[in-house]
This record gives C-alpha cells, sequence and structure tokens, in this order.
C-alpha cells in the first residue's frame, strides 16, 4: 500500500512533521517498505551518514528508499523517530531536526517536508549515525574522574600512565589504527579514536604537529571564517581572530594534540604498506627519527590531505631555465626576490596569495591564467554564503556549530547547487562593479559551469576558485600583471606562451594544483591498490575536471572503499571535524567486533 498524509490548513508545523514520523515509524516497525518508500515525494532524497548503510550513502526517489530498506531495515531496525526540538516552515517546507535509534545506535538528522498535492511527502531526510550503544564516549556526566580517590598510592599517575602507553604504542602494542598524516584531518580524526576508546596512532614526517601549516608561504591565511573551521571538542576561543594566520593555525594543532592526547609520531615517514588478507592486517614500515619499525595495524588510514601530491607540469626548456622553479606547495613567501621579476602559473587560490604577497614586497609579479577562474569576495562569501550557518549571528539565532553541520549536511549533492544558485546570483548583483573591474582588466571568470559558484566547484573538483581578501584589486588595477595562456616553453631567462609572449622571470611559480589522493596510495602500496581504491574526491557531475558516472557522495572519503580496511581521510577544517565522527564510529564498530555489512560499496570508475 502507499500512505497518504492529507493536512489540514490548521495543521502546524510540528504537526505535520509529528504526523510524517509517526507515519513513517509505523511502516518501519511493520517492516512495509512499500508504504515508508511512499512517504518520499517524486523528487526525494535520503542521505545516510552511517545510521542504515554503514556507509556514506544518498538514495534518490521512492525506489532507492525501498532499495536501501530492502536490504538494510531488519538489521537496523530503527525506531523513536521524534524533532529535538519544534519544526519549522519557510516558502512551503517544513523544516525539523529528528532523532532516532537503530539496533546498535543512537542518531541525529534533519528532514524537509511538503505537500506535493496528494499530502505531506519528504523532500530530503538525513540520518547519521552519532554513537554506538554500550560503546558511548565518556563526557558530559560520565566524564572520566581522573584523580584516584581511595587507599591508591602505588596508583601511576597519569604523567606515568602515558609515558607508558608511549613506550609501547607501536612496539609491544599495536594499533588497531594507523592514521598517515598529521594535518587537521588526522589529528581529529585521532582525538575522535582516542575519546572512543580505539587504540590508534597518528604519524607524520614534519618534525612538529601543525608543521603542515608552518611550512607554507608566510603570509598564507585561512580563507573560510574561524565559526567554520573548529575542531572536534575543542572549539576556538572567542577572541579567535577571523581568519587565522597559518603559524597561528600551527600552533592550535600541536597544543590540540597535546591536549587531546592523540597518540602523535612525529618525524616519521611510512616508506611500504601491504596487506594480508589471511590475517586481516596490514604491515607497514616506517622510520621514525632514524628508527625502523614495522607496524600491524588492522586498519590504515591516509590523511595525508584532500590533495594528492603536487601537479608540477613539464614544459620544453625547464631543464634550460637559469633561475628557480618551484611548486606553490614548496613556496617560501616573497622576501628573497624582492626586485626580481616572478612568474606565477596559474590563478586560483594559491596563485592569489602568492601574488599579493610578491607585489606588496616589491617584487615585479606577473599571473599566467590558464583557463577562467571564480571569484568570491570574502565579504560577500561570509555575508550570504555562510552567514545563515556559521557566523555570530548565526549563533546569535540559536544555530549551533552542530546544528550548522546538520543542516549543511542535510542538503544531497544532487540538488545543492539548487541553493547555492541565489546566494551567487545575488553576490553577482552586489558586486556587479567589482566583477566589471575584473573583467576590463582581462580576467577570465566563471561561477562554476551551472553558476553554482565556490561551495560546488570545491565539492566537485577542489580547486578554480579564489576567494578574494585583496589580489583581485590589485589584478583589476594593473599591480599584478596579468597574461593569458598555455606555456609553450622556458628560454634561460623567460616563460614563453604559446601565443609567443615572453615573460622575462627570475622565478617561476607552478601554482598548478594536485592530482587525486589515491597518488599518494600508488607511493605507499603501489599502482595496482591505487587503482583498486580508484579516484579520490568529486561527485561524478560531469562538470569541469569531474567527470560522471554521478557518485551522489564525495568519492571514496570517509567511507569503505573498494581496498579492504583502507580509508580516506581528507578536507578542510569543516570536513575534518564532522567527518572524523562517522569515520571513528565506523572503525569503533569494527574494533568492537559489530557487525557493519556496508550497503551499495561504491564502484570505481576512474583511476586517477
Amino acid at each position: 500500500m502507499t500512505a497518504t498524509l492529507e493536512p489540514t490548513a490548521r495543521a502546524s508545523a510540528q504537526q505535520r512533521v509529528d504526523a510524517w514520523l509517526a507515519s513513517f515509524e509505523a511502516a518501519l516497525r511493520a517492516r512495509d517498505i512499500e508504504a515508508a518508500a511512499g512517504l518520499f515525494g517524486t523528487e526525494s532524497f535520503w542521505r545516510d551518514l552511517v545510521a542504515f548503510t554503514w556507509n556514506l550513502k544518498t538514495v534518490e526517489g521512492s525506489a532507492g528508499v525501498a532499495h536501501m530498506l530492502t536490504a538494510r531495515l531488519d538489521d537496523t531496525d530503527p525506531s523513536g523517530f521524534a524533532t529535538s526540538e519544534p519544526a519549522t516552515e519557510e516558502g512551503g517546507v517544513v523544516n525539523a531536526f529528528i532523532e532516532f535509534e537503530t539496533r546498535t545506535g543512537r542518531g541525529k538528522g534533519h528532514l524537509r517536508i511538503r505537500d506535493d498535492g496528494a499530502g505531506d511527502r519528504a523532500w530530503t531526510l538525513l540520518t547519521t549515525l552519532r554513537e554506538l550503544k554500550g560503546h558511548e564516549e565518556n563526557q558530559g556526566p560520565s566524564r572520566p574522574l581522573g584523580a584516584v580517590h581511595g587507599p591508591h598510592n602505588a596508583a601511576p599517575t597519569w604523567a606515568e600512565r602515558r609515558a607508558q602507553e608511549e613506550a609501547e604504542l607501536g612496539r609491544t602494542v599495536q594499533p588497531y589504527a594507523l592514521v598517515i598524516g598529521g594535518g587537521q584531518g588526522g589529528i581529529a580524526l585521532g582525538a575522535r579514536l582516542r575519546q572512543l576508546g580505539v587504540p590508534a596512532l597518528v604519524v607524520d614526517k614534519h618534525a612538529r604537529a601543525g608543521d603542515q601549516w608552518r611550512g607554507r608561504y608566510k603570509s598564507l591565511c585561512l580563507h573560510d571564517p574561524v565559526w567554520y573551521d573548529h575542531l572536534p571538542y575543542l572549539p576556538f576561543p572567542k577572541n579567535w581572530p577571523v581568519f587565522a594566520p597559518k603559524d597561528k593555525i600551527g600552533d592550535w594543532l600541536e597544543m590540540y594534540t597535546r591536549v587531546m592526547e592523540v597518540p602523535y609520531w612525529s618525524k616519521t615517514e611510512c616508506t611500504d604498506a601491504t596487506y594480508d588478507d589471511a590475517q586481516g592486517e596490514w604491515t607497514v614500515q616506517v622510520v621514525k627519527d632514524g628508527e625502523e619499525l614495522t607496524l600491524h595495524p588492522k586498519q590504515l588510514v591516509l590523511a595525508t590531505g584532500m590533495s594528492g601530491k603536487p601537479n608540477v607540469p613539464h614544459f620544453d626548456g625547464m631543464d634550460l631555465f637559469r633561475g628557480e622553479q618551484h611548486h606553490s606547495s614548496q613556496h617560501p613567501g616573497p622576501d628573497a626576490y624582492r626586485g626580481k621579476k616572478v612568474v606565477v602559473i596559474g590563478a586560483n587560490n594559491s596563485s592569489h596569495d602568492i601574488c599579493k604577497a610578491l607585489y606588496e614586497n616589491d617584487v615585479d609579479v606577473t599571473m599566467v591564467q590558464r583557463s577562467s577562474t571564480h571569484i568570491v569576495r570574502s565579504g560577500s562569501l561570509m555575508e550570504y554564503g555562510l552567514g545563515d550557518l556559521y557566523s555570530e549571528r548565526a549563533l546569535e539565532a540559536g544555530v549551533t556549530t552542530d546544528k550548522a553541520d546538520l543542516i549543511f549536511a542535510s542538503l544531497p549533492y544532487r540538488i545543492m547547487n539548487q541553493f547555492q544558485k541565489p546566494i551567487y546570483d545575488k553576490i553577482r548583483e552586489v558586486d556587479a562593479d567589482y566583477y566589471a573591474d575584473l573583467e576590463k582588466a582581462g580576467f577570465d571568470l566563471d561561477f562554476g559551469d551551472d553558476d553554482s559558484g565556490l561551495f560546488m566547484k570545491y565539492l566537485r573538483r577542489g580547486s578554480g576558485y579564489y576567494i578574494d581578501v585583496g589580489a583581485s584589486e590589485l589584478v583589476a588595477d594593473g599591480s599584478i600583471k596579468l597574461a593569458h595562456g598555455d606555456v609553450d616553453h622556458l628560454t634561460e631567462g623567460s616563460v614563453v606562451l604559446e601565443d609567443g609572449t615572453e615573460l622575462p622571470a627570475d622565478l617561476v611559480v607552478y601554482a598548478t594544483g594536485y592530482g587525486s589522493m589515491n597518488g599518494w596510495a600508488a607511493d605507499l602500496m603501489g599502482q595496482e591498490t591505487a587503482d583498486r581504491l580508484g579516484k579520490c574526491w568529486g561527485l561524478g557531475s560531469e562538470t569541469a575536471k569531474d567527470p560522471g558516472p554521478w557518485e551522489g557522495e564525495q568519492r571514496n572519503m570517509w567511507k569503505p572503499t573498494r581496498v579492504e580496511n583502507l580509508w580516506m581521510m581528507g578536507g578542510n577544517l569543516h570536513q575534518s571535524r564532522h567527518y572524523s565522527l562517522y569515520l571513528a564510529l565506523q572503525l569503533k564498530a569494527r574494533y568492537e567486533g559489530l557487525d557493519t555489512p556496508v550497503y551499495e560499496l561504491a564502484e570505481v570508475h576512474h583511476l586517477s
């Protein structure tokens, strides 16, 4: 049977949600999949983060809901669907934050319903696993005591226990999970696993936690605002700058690692990793500060950053060039180049930041734009793109970081562009003169393949944009020189473009982006394993640099992959905070021996 809900004219938003949830739960309890699926509209989306699917998965339409429930309903055994706060209505859509339980855990979510003419149907449903029953984190009322009370004079102190743990880990005690990469993603995951009681180890080649940030060009600051960037458990203080300098972020990550007691090996490089199917474990060779060690984790996480290995192009004449050349990831800053000529290949975030710092230090700098770039002013992005979710006014309206994360996650990727387009239409209107000045200077602008702007470009390809914190004005007035076209070759002292334009240079900076994350897997595990893993990042939107078919979720990120017991952790600070929870819970469930049948493990369509 197909369920129908007929809202009355007097029904409030809360009554409509209560009725929908009651019908949904009744259908699930009766195992009436047809009735449950009938509560979803013709255009509808159920996004599940681990709770039902042990995966990150979006199903579409009533048919997609029915298929997923057929596979997962009995095992999940959901119940207790209720709102966690009063529902609201805007523009004919009722919005509600919800909570529920499954056989193994407790979850939170978000629901949007609308009347499709035949009654209220779900438009979007988000379900997320937040904790495992019997394996809850010790926090709030259940936080650890810390002190040892009573007649226990011989009990080891906290410092002694920590020292013993550090001495044993990786030697007499093996980590269950090894996290390779100690930037924000690895550290956030390490903190989650620590609080969940999963024996884990985070390793990184740098000398100190945070060096990934300290080592970048000296003018680098976050382009995302502070409200968007908190890490789990320990938000930035209220006097933290809106846009944090890189070294401040580096110091925060180092402090966070120590305070959150993340088991962390610095000066450690992984040289080889192989998986033993029979043993169900990895053998990982590492060199820790000159000492060769062999680790045997059950689970391996590559947290080497959203970006893969630097893309360094190969142009004729690079071996003849007498000046200096380096990728933007290796750029030290402007100090050594005062009074010199610098050519920066590329026109996205890193290029703009580097060009701005060079110009401000009396360097003759030219940006070479090879393809169009999306530009959005930082202030406009904060006001129109992030302000409703991540800002002081959002907090004043009761939108906490956790609520903001749920709202953002509740928008299925398939239709997220529909929510983004009006934002960028407004920005184009407000900043019309600004964009006109850039175009007059010859800068090639775009707003994404479908005018959906920054976030969709980031989610689809992770490149092709610049959040303007001052460089665009310098491009518009000619202070940063602008050239167009692909590079043909280098001479001893210049860069020559395909149209014959010759750009004298003492330094060439290749701000040419990064490859897929599975490039790191190829280095560590071999190309065959990297190919089984496949391309990481992107949605399959069939837009530039995001080939189809449609994936529905980020390729290979924070979820099971086609390489057994290999996981990918990456993204910005926001994603590191939010998705580290779901990856940590997946690892915790496996550590505790829970049954974790994965619904529709993603296919591999692209190797890199």
